[in-house]
């Protein structure tokens, strides 16, 4: 069973009709998430006074800094935006005034899926504009607001509906997303074993992702030190948002994978081993989601009970509705 993370979305991803142009975009992956997911949103623009519909603004450099201009009102949304960013940060962080404050070392949300390219909520790919007069040229950055998410999250995933749709960025997304979940479930109720049990069932996983970052999280877990439970979970939530920072390199996923195989590749027909092998050079090549590996390894190891496999999160890190071979071709460059 898995459990339910807490996920932030930009409001116009299917829930509110609240675009500059009053639309609203129905994203399908999205749409799963709110079923498997405890789901917060909102929208930065509608929610600091801007009317849907609305005249666009951008992003524009004056006065030494970036300010968010409406062109055809003339109007600075800047100190309004600022504001908000600021309070809602806190709010996802949990440290704003009269929240329920996270575990140790935990904001209050797993994880952010934010509108691609908008001014406010863009977190990669952002126009902004060389000055605030007309044809002026546009550089590329971040949104006011999907700057303060980042900085908020401290390593939670945070990706945008648009990166989503390639899917070696979206199973590292779900598998860092569910993954925090778990270990909040852990620093809310848990105690050192059970850190200590989660630290062993992602083992694989974690080899997958970031193999220094997961021999760091395991000489935390052990804690030689005997520091107090508080700071363990505090250092290993920082050292779980640097394992997903990056995703998975090829090779790691590759190397894990041949690595559970070994458990039973020696009872497999040859056929089956020459199919498996044959699966791990389509993903090389990128012409399979890693998850279709998984699928293999799993099958297998119920066949052949292997217990050990069947603990690891590797072949299970999310539900396996959300899994999708759909890709938007733009290959596994971030």
């Amino acid at each position: 069973m898995h459990p339910r993370p807490k996920l932030f979305v930009s409001r116009c991803l299917g829930f509110e009709a609240c675009r500059y142009n009053g639309a609203v975009i129905e994203d399908p992956l999205v749409a799963k998430l709110a079923g498997f997911c405890d789901v917060t949103t909102a929208c930065p623009e509608k929610d600091t006074g801007l009317g849907v519909p609305r005249d666009p603004v951008r992003l524009a450099r004056a006065g030494g800094g970036i300010r968010m201009i409406q062109p055809a009102s003339g109007r600075d949304h800047t100190d309004a935006m600022t504001a908000f960013c600021a309070a809602k940060a806190a709010e996802l962080a949990g440290t704003a005034p009269g929240s329920a404050r996270p575990p140790e070392g935990l904001p209050a949300v797993d994880g952010a899926v934010l509108k691609s390219r908008s001014p406010s909520c863009g977190m990669k790919d952002v126009k902004v504009y060389r000055s605030t007069e007309p044809g002026a040229m546009a550089d590329v950055g971040i949104g006011l607001f999907g700057q303060a998410v980042l900085s908020a999250l401290g390593g939670a995933p945070v990706e945008d509906e648009g990166r989503l749709k390639n899917y070696t960025i979206r199973e590292h997304f779900l598998s860092g997303l569910f993954a925090r979940a778990r270990f909040r479930a852990v620093a809310e109720s848990g105690g050192p074993r059970e850190l200590s049990e989660f630290q062993a069932r992602h083992k694989l996983l974690f080899l997958a992702v970031n193999q220094a970052s997961m021999r760091r999280l395991g000489r935390i877990a052990a804690n030689l030190e005997r520091h107090p439970f508080p700071a363990v979970l505090s250092e290993y939530g920082a050292e779980l948002g640097t394992m997903f920072g990056s995703p998975a390199k090829p090779g790691g996923v590759i190397n894990t994978a041949l690595h559970a195989f070994g458990g039973f590749s020696e009872r497999l027909s040859p056929l089956e081993r020459k199919y498996f092998l044959d699966a791990v050079e389509e993903y090389r090549d990128e012409r399979i989601p890693a998850s279709a590996l998984f699928t293999l390894l799993k099958a297998w190891a119920v066949r052949f009970e292997v217990r050990y496999l069947l603990d690891q999160v590797f072949l299970d890190p999310f539900p396996k509705e959300l899994v999708e071979i759909t890709d938007s071709g733009k290959g596994r460059d971030r």
